[in-house]
């Protein structure tokens, strides 16, 4: 089964991102947005092989390159990957 988590919260100031990415199985997938976005900085996200999409609204915001390892997604394919993954998990 797989999940998309969402992680919204900076991984400068807690360790949701990290939490994420220690239960992320081979079909999940991280989808980065509001300060979230700042998780692009994270090399474990390139190293753990999990796909990993960012909010282009919130990355352009932040001024924030996009790595070539990640995906930027506009809020109709927010929606259409919340279709595409069995399960949603919201990092709160």
């Amino acid at each position: 089964m797989s999940t998309l988590h969402v992680v919204s919260h900076s991984p400068f100031t807690d360790s949701r991102l990290d939490s994420c990415l220690r239960i992320c199985g081979v079909n999940d997938a991280i989808l980065l947005c509001g300060d979230g976005a700042y998780g692009l900085h994270n090399a474990a996200l390139h190293t753990k092989g999990v796909k990993v999409f960012v909010l282009a609204e919130d990355m352009q915001a932040r001024n924030l390159p996009l790595p070539d390892w990640a995906d930027s997604v506009d809020y109709p394919g927010f929606v259409q990957l919340s279709l595409d993954y069995d399960k949603v998990n919201s990092w709160l």
